[in-house]
């Protein structure tokens, strides 16, 4: 997305800029006024009366959907990289108890909105004057390529759905260029993420590494069990007495289906 032509456009913000500055409101007004709702620097984030487009599929996505909703909102879009799963279990597919692949509704969906699959953002579109107006989107296919996501646009699939105002709720993409990884000599693999050595070190002594970092998206469960799993190897490595416990190790996988 940071690459995304039209990304610096204003109307296009984090998810989470939204609903910080919406819960904000809230608190402080009790009923709350959308119109309330800003951004650190005075920039208004209000969904009453426009076309909102949500980018992302997960949790933050749907508090998006239900905020904008109460806001008012003309109409909203919610856009999924995937294809549209089935509303059962498939058993064969995902046996109990692995973590089946199924369509997931949050009650924010039965109050309106439109969701839309298998799609992404090739372009914010320009006002004319700085501002969104729409966003350029292409049916896709996703396939993973060595740990590596490749999405394909298909030809001929483009088209514009309008969008006064998009909301990014696409969670962690990985790990970021940035000094303090170039400064201790860690590097990223081909997902964004860091690897791990079994202890938990990166290829950097004494530099360690867990949760999304590591693994990439996941659920915060995994995060907390790397995240003590990661300490208890520094405490280790700084020459703690005794053993602290570590659920897992940095090879671990959730259970797949066999």
């Amino acid at each position: 997305t940071p690459g995304t032509p039209g990304r610096a456009l204003r109307g296009v913000h984090q998810a989470m800029a939204h609903l910080v500055a919406a819960n904000r409101v809230v608190a402080v007004a009790g009923d709350g006024r959308p119109a309330l709702a800003v951004l650190p620097d005075g920039t208004p984030i209000d969904a009453a009366g426009k076309h909102v487009v949500i980018i992302g599929g997960g949790d933050t996505a749907a508090d998006c959907l239900g905020v904008a909703h109460r806001q008012g909102a003309a109409g909203v879009h919610q856009l999924d990289l995937y294809p549209q799963p089935p509303t059962e279990r498939d058993g064969a597919r995902d046996p109990w108890p692995t973590w089946p692949w199924v369509l997931r509704s949050y009650p924010a969906h039965e109050e309106g909105g439109e969701r839309v699959f298998a799609v992404a953002v090739q372009e914010f579109v320009d006002d004319g004057t700085g501002q969104v107006r729409a966003v350029r989107i292409a049916e896709v296919t996703v396939e993973k390529v060595d740990g590596r996501r490749i999405v394909t646009p298909l030809p001929g699939s483009e088209r514009e759905i309008p969008a006064d105002l998009v909301l990014l709720a696409i969670g962690f993409e990985g790990t970021e260029e940035q000094p303090l990884l170039t400064q201790f000599g860690v590097t990223r693999n081909g997902r964004g993420a860091v690897d791990a050595r079994p202890d938990w070190q990166t290829d950097a002594d004494g530099v360690f590494v867990a949760g999304d970092m590591h693994r990439g998206a996941s659920l915060i469960v995994w995060a907390i069990a790397e995240g003590r799993a990661a300490a208890a190897a520094i405490h280790a490595y700084l020459g703690g007495v005794g053993e602290l416990p570590a659920p897992v190790d940095p090879a671990r996988q959730p259970l797949a289906a066999r």
